[in-house]
């Protein structure tokens, strides 16, 4: 792409709107007050919550998890999704877009969880793959950045297993309910290695 067309990418507004994004294995839907009670059943396991800065687990903190990522996507911060799987139907996780950066052209995919039993399947790829498709093909975006504690290696090489590349580490990044100091890993993929990526992850999925 060349500097005209960058240009008008950020003259362009970015409409973040809620949409429904279906594979073979997942579907990811608008996240809603109703998913509330199969949230909190699906995220009933401290281990999902071991690098996160807050826990998520239990049925008060789900709703109130679930209202603040709602009022979010009112505000146009978030726009969050349950993982529903396909061949059970039932509630498996949640992910979203945030950091949302329109006239840059730029979101972060996080807050992705899964319950215990979809972890290191084909789940956690699609998911990835159908939101950056989603980001590249549908709205134009130039760059998808994703967050993870510098100590979570699982997640550092799921991460660089799907192509994105490892950018930095963000020093004291933020503050664990716990009062850990964690630092955090930037990875990123751009337009230009979407391509790649895609085609690596869609023969991970075949």
């Amino acid at each position: 792409m060349n500097a005209e067309h960058h240009a008008a990418l950020a003259r362009t507004p970015l409409k973040l709107e809620p949409v429904t994004l279906t594979g073979r294995h997942l579907r990811l839907e608008p996240l809603a007050l109703e998913h509330a009670d199969a949230l909190a059943e699906a995220g009933d396991d401290p281990a999902i919550w071991a690098w996160y800065t807050h826990s998520g687990q239990g049925l008060e903190r789900t709703r109130r998890w679930v209202q603040e990522a709602v009022e979010g996507q009112a505000a146009g911060r978030f726009l969050p999704f349950v993982q529903r799987d396909l061949a059970s139907g039932r509630i498996v996780g949640s992910t979203r877009y945030m950091a949302i950066d329109g006239p840059n052209r730029r979101v972060e995919i996080g807050w992705t969880w899964l319950a215990p039993a979809f972890q290191r399947t084909a789940a956690n790829t699609e998911s990835k793959y159908l939101l950056l498709r989603h980001a590249f093909e549908a709205l134009g975006l130039i760059r998808v950045e994703f967050k993870t504690d510098a100590l979570n290696q699982a997640s550092r090489r799921a991460l660089a297993s799907i192509g994105a590349t490892q950018e930095g580490l963000f020093r004291n990044h933020m503050i664990a309910e716990t009062g850990r100091l964690r630092h955090s890993v930037y990875f990123s993929v751009t337009d230009s290695d979407w391509p790649a990526v895609k085609a690596g992850l869609e023969r991970k999925l075949a």
